[in-house]
């Protein structure tokens, strides 16, 4: 029997917990209460997992290394910016094993990922064109044509409909079988095609330039970030760091590090006891010492200030 399910989050980070395999960093960057749904369905080796979310964000992804995965934007609405490509409805992001990439929403979000093992993806594709495709070693954004796209994109919005609403269905072992050869042949049609959109050159020497500006930040907590003595830790000069913040995160890396402390100070507040806790200790266990500053900006990103978020927390409790 497949398996399968759909669940709603009021929590960037128990939404990105509920990803599973893949770890994913979300800092939301406009106000709002997030909302986010994951439809997800596993078809013997293929995976399928459709992503909702209602808040703009910046995400950090890093992928496990053992699986083949292709991601996409859901509908032709849908925003995504892959490592500061922006998508076109019907592009395809074919990933590198363990690859580790910035993917982007600057409003709503709906996205697709469709993973399986390289085995069967290159058993699948031998058997169907006699050429085995396998993950490059580093992410590439494919361009299929229109109609290959809508091919893949039809039955796969059909089984997230069928998951949300008629679950039975797929619970039927012939429906689940066609629906995963319908989707394992229209992806192999998909990646079959020479259009590789962007320079991949470029995009994997920024993408390395990134992951260590993540690794970076990870190490930091101080109030302020140094970018000079930042740049110097990872080996990039100031210009690339900012041309390369700038395509993959659409802002500055000292804006960028204020909206991580920022987002990390909401997820705290939102799991405080608002009886025992406040603003001020969580602010300062977050290395916010300029407490007015602290409640400008906050307000600045999320559309309230900080202590409406902690009283907010008691009807979650």
């Amino acid at each position: 029997m497949a398996e399968q399910g759909t669940a709603t989050f009021a929590s960037p980070d128990d939404f990105s917990a509920a990803i599973g395999a893949a770890r994913l960093d979300l800092f939301i960057t406009a106000g709002g209460d997030f909302n986010g749904r994951l439809t997800w369905l596993n078809l013997g080796g293929l995976h399928v997992l459709c992503g909702h979310e209602n808040l703009p964000r910046i995400g950090f992804l890093a992928l496990p290394p053992a699986q083949a995965i292709i991601s996409f934007a859901a509908n032709r609405e849908a925003s995504l910016t892959y490592c500061g490509v922006r998508m076109r409805f019907g592009d395809l992001v074919f990933h590198g094993l363990g690859e580790r990439v910035h993917l982007r929403t600057d409003e709503e979000g709906i996205w697709g990922l469709i993973s399986l093992p390289p085995a069967l993806l290159a058993a699948c594709s031998n058997a169907l064109t006699g050429q085995s495709i396998r993950p490059p070693l580093e992410g590439q954004v494919m361009r299929p044509t229109l109609g290959a796209a809508k091919n893949l994109l039809g039955p796969f919005s059909k089984a997230c409909r069928l998951v949300e609403s008629k679950r039975e269905l797929i619970s039927n072992p012939e429906v689940a079988r066609a629906l995963e050869h319908e989707l394992l042949y229209a992806l192999v049609n998909c990646l079959t095609v020479d259009n590789v959109g962007e320079n991949p050159r470029r995009i994997r020497r920024h993408a390395a330039v990134m992951g260590r500006f993540e690794e970076a930040l990870a190490a930091r907590n101080e109030p302020h970030l140094n970018v000079s003595e930042l740049c110097a830790a990872i080996g990039v000069p100031e210009r690339t760091l900012r041309q390369c913040c700038t395509e993959f995160l659409g802002m500055s890396p000292t804006r960028y590090y204020l909206v991580r402390r920022l987002n990390k100070v909401r997820a705290a507040l939102r799991r405080a006891d608002p009886e025992t806790a406040s603003v001020a200790a969580i602010a300062r266990d977050h290395h916010f010492l300029e407490l007015g500053r602290f409640a400008v900006a906050y307000r600045a990103v999320f559309h309230e200030m900080p202590s409406s978020t902690l009283r907010r927390a008691r009807t979650k409790m």
